[in-house]
């Protein structure tokens, strides 16, 4: 048998695969979970996927993992296609990571997000009484100009990750 060949277009600049591995190809085995375990492996997985990401944005602040890792819509549709290329599974694993990657976001305490919203309660909670209406306006402001500096930079990461 002769090895298949192919050319693909990778980052506009073409890859040649003769289609042979050092080996055989691996063994895939089904593993099928009772409701407990399963239930407690998700959030377990759940669990990971959530500290990895917190863990990305405090290394973005911290400037210990580059800004061009924020990613967009573009680039998160072309990963999506990617991964619904490969299977039903590894599709709905793309987009379990997205969703908790995304509530994730959304619990920060910044004050536009549900996040914010939780500390306003909080501080509600401790001091009985509202935030006081400058604060908010002020806080509200502020969390606006960090979400669009935030989008801002995954659309220019997207524009360039198009461009090449």
């Amino acid at each position: 048998m002769r090895p298949k060949s192919e050319v693909q277009i990778e980052a506009a600049k073409p890859v040649g695969r003769i289609g042979v591995m050092v080996g055989g190809r691996p063994e895939m085995v089904d593993v099928q979970y009772g409701f407990a375990e399963g239930l407690g492996r998700a959030v377990e997985k759940t669990w990971d996927v959530a500290r990895m990401s917190l863990h990305a944005m405090g290394q973005m602040l911290t400037g210990e993992m580059s800004i061009r890792s924020l990613n967009g819509p573009f680039t998160i549709a072309d990963y999506a296609g990617k991964s619904a290329a490969l299977g039903f599974v590894q599709f709905v694993s793309f987009l379990a990571l997205i969703s908790v990657s995304l509530g994730v976001l959304n619990l920060l305490p910044l004050p536009v997000l549900d996040g914010g919203h939780l500390m306003y309660y909080l501080w509600e909670g401790i001091t009985g009484r509202p935030v006081p209406d400058r604060w908010w306006e002020a806080l509200q402001r502020a969390g606006i100009a960090l979400l669009l500096a935030m989008m801002s930079i995954a659309f220019y990461n997207d524009i360039l990750h198009i461009l090449g």
